[in-house]
């Protein structure tokens, strides 16, 4: 399929979802905050990741003190989220590095970066992959960037958003590349609510969806029938 028609496609099925979930917002964090709490979410639900991150925040309430902190102690902060030793490093390492341009440890200075330097500069950051970039550039930035977590790679796929055989690393270049003229925000988190409401991994709910037209998985099956 041509990008111009997986465009004009993405454009009906965010109307579709739109439609069917309303608009949605999401709190809105500081770029250091919304990068800890990112790989806060590594590995576990969003339960977990809040209630690390609200642990993390009342036992350290800046990042200073987090930077200077034992991994041990950040590790017990952070341990109902799981994975919490090596969390504690990463997230310290990580808190070092930032400190290197800023004095605060504010990532303010991303926002006078173009995508590809802020891109660039996360990259460096052990840990931080793809997904955890376009999250800091998307939700804390403002950016066009697509976190493509399970729920969008998979309902993506089934759509054919998403090109078969990509994985969901390069996914994430694959959106960048399409530069999809919709609010990217919105259409994320619609995505990820159609995945956990009816597009399941192993029972998809199809005959309750409203997207069984723009569906090439929901079409693959009923020719099995």
């Amino acid at each position: 399929m041509q990008k111009s028609a997986i465009i004009k496609k993405a454009q009906t099925i965010n109307r579709i979802l739109t439609e069917t979930y309303g608009h949605p917002a999401k709190i809105k964090y500081p770029p250091t905050d919304e990068l800890i709490l990112t790989i806060l979410s590594q590995n576990t639900n969003d339960i977990n990741r809040d209630r690390a991150f609200e642990s993390l925040k009342n036992r350290f309430p800046r990042w200073a003190d987090v930077a200077v902190a034992k991994p041990s102690e950040i590790a017990k902060a952070i341990h109902v989220g799981g994975l919490s030793a090596i969390k504690s490093r990463r997230i310290k390492k990580i808190l070092g590095q930032i400190r290197e341009k800023s004095t605060d440890y504010s990532l303010s200075f991303l926002e006078n970066m173009s995508d590809d330097e802020i891109r660039e500069y996360l990259a460096g950051f052990s840990g931080v992959g793809p997904k955890t970039a376009a999250c800091v550039m998307l939700f804390s930035l403002g950016r066009k960037a697509m976190p493509v977590d399970t729920h969008v790679f998979r309902v993506g796929t089934r759509l054919g958003l998403i090109p078969k055989g990509y994985t969901a690393e390069k996914a994430h270049f694959w959106f960048q590349e399409l530069n999809l003229p919709l609010d990217i925000l919105a259409f994320h988190l619609n995505l990820i609510k159609h995945g956990r409401n009816l597009c399941r991994p192993q029972t998809p709910k199809c005959e309750l969806c409203s997207l069984r037209r723009q569906c090439g998985y929901y079409k693959d099956l009923r020719s099995k029938k």
